[in-house]
């Protein structure tokens, strides 16, 4: 870029470029915290607003990633896991690059909570634990609930045992038995802390910031099928979907 085009860039281009040469030259790897927006305005004599700006192009970029209460750190290469999820054979393909390891083997127990957005009769029914590793690095703490019919299928296969570690994931393991194949999952996305179980799991503090996902899985009868809650480590992990219009 000449010298001239440079000086007609909008602030927050300049701003977005400076940062992601101070990236790329390795001045902030190692989980060392960007600027914060404050720290940023005052140094470049810039809105806050056009920080924000700055960030959200190097967030939608991938060259940074943002922690809420933390900062903003650099995505450095091999330690973050993404991958898009916009289907189930998406959700399938975890398979092929991740390693899911038990925490807690598949078993029974009462949850009403899980039995209502299962929408159950009864209060009973069976649970497992376990968390998934990408290179060795935990990124994501899982636990899912199957209505008994469904945890049949799956109850003595090796994979969900104590200890256990496969390259599967549950999904997987359920679809040549169901009755009917699944079809959709209803996902929610929110922002929470992480519990004593998934600090101790996937080695951070509680109380840490994680990605909550929940999905409820469905068959083509419409029936729930496995209600799944996740808790992603930011640091080590990318969500990514494409989105589309419908055709007219």
């Amino acid at each position: 870029m000449s010298g001239r085009e440079r000086e007609s860039e909008p602030a927050y281009a300049q701003l977005s470029r400076q940062l992601r040469e101070a990236v790329e030259s390795g001045r902030y790897r190692d989980g060392v915290r960007l600027p914060t927006e404050a720290e940023l305005a005052q140094r470049h004599g810039v809105s806050r607003q056009t920080v924000r700006r700055a960030f959200q192009d190097l967030v939608a970029d991938g060259v940074v990633y943002r922690v809420p209460g933390r900062g903003t750190f650099a995505n450095e290469p091999g330690r973050r896991y993404g991958r898009p999820h916009g289907s189930i054979e998406d959700l399938l393909a975890l398979s092929a690059d991740t390693t899911m390891e038990i925490v807690t083997p598949l078993h029974r127990k009462v949850d009403i909570e899980a039995a209502s957005r299962l929408r159950l009769d009864t209060d009973l029914l069976y649970s497992v634990t376990f968390r998934r590793l990408h290179d060795g690095v935990p990124f994501v703490h899982t636990t899912i609930w199957l209505p008994g019919p469904i945890a049949a299928y799956v109850q003595d296969a090796p994979e969900l045992a104590a200890g256990a570690s496969s390259k599967v994931t549950l999904i997987g393991l359920l679809e040549p038995h169901l009755p009917h194949p699944i079809v959709q999952a209803a996902q929610s996305i929110t922002v929470a802390p992480a519990t004593a179980e998934v600090a101790s799991e996937l080695g951070c503090e509680v109380g840490h910031p994680m990605l909550r996902v929940d999905r409820l899985y469905s068959d083509t009868e419409g029936t729930p099928t496995e209600l799944s809650v996740s808790y992603f480590l930011p640091e080590h992990y990318t969500y990514r979907v494409t989105l589309t219009r419908a055709e007219h």
